[in-house]
């Protein structure tokens, strides 16, 4: 019995030894087995552009226009065109600019040819200068989608 207590604690010993030596392990590295495939990935971006657009019309000369009946230039010459006289500079929106234009003072004057008859005389007079802004306001919304498709093989 003293025998078997003695092979018992030997062996019990033995494998305490074994568990406790550290143990070298072999490997297989992992090759993967596939022939073909496919990634795909997908990218989306938006854009917001706010946008004031002005614009400046600018009238560089003058234009005068009379018409009627039973009328006729005072001048002595007959003369009806105003003589430009005066001129003018302006800044709007930065931009500097000149012009010339007629003095009310140099406007034709007339007289009527029969007296006492009916008559009619229309005179228009647009002077140089700014005539119109227009100004546009706007918002553009863009969205871009980029998607890429990656095919590979072994």
């Amino acid at each position: 019995m003293a025998l078997l207590l003695s092979v018992l604690r030997l062996t019990r010993l033995w494998l305490l030894v074994l568990l406790a030596l550290p143990v070298r392990t072999l490997a297989v590295p992992v090759v993967p087995q596939f022939r073909t495939g496919s990634s795909t990935t997908s990218s989306t971006s938006e854009s917001v552009i706010n946008e004031t657009i002005t614009s400046h019309q600018y009238r560089t000369g003058y234009s005068y226009s009379a018409s009627g009946h039973n009328i006729e230039s005072n001048d002595v010459d007959g003369y009806i065109n105003p003589t430009a006289t005066t001129l003018t500079e302006q800044t709007v929106g930065g931009v500097n600019f000149s012009w010339t234009a007629p003095s009310l003072q140099d406007v034709p004057r007339w007289k009527i040819v029969t007296p006492g008859s009916a008559f009619s005389l229309q005179e228009t007079l647009i002077t140089p200068g700014l005539d119109t802004v227009t100004t546009i306001t706007r918002t553009i919304n863009t969205t871009t989608t980029v998607e890429t498709t990656t095919t590979f093989g072994q």
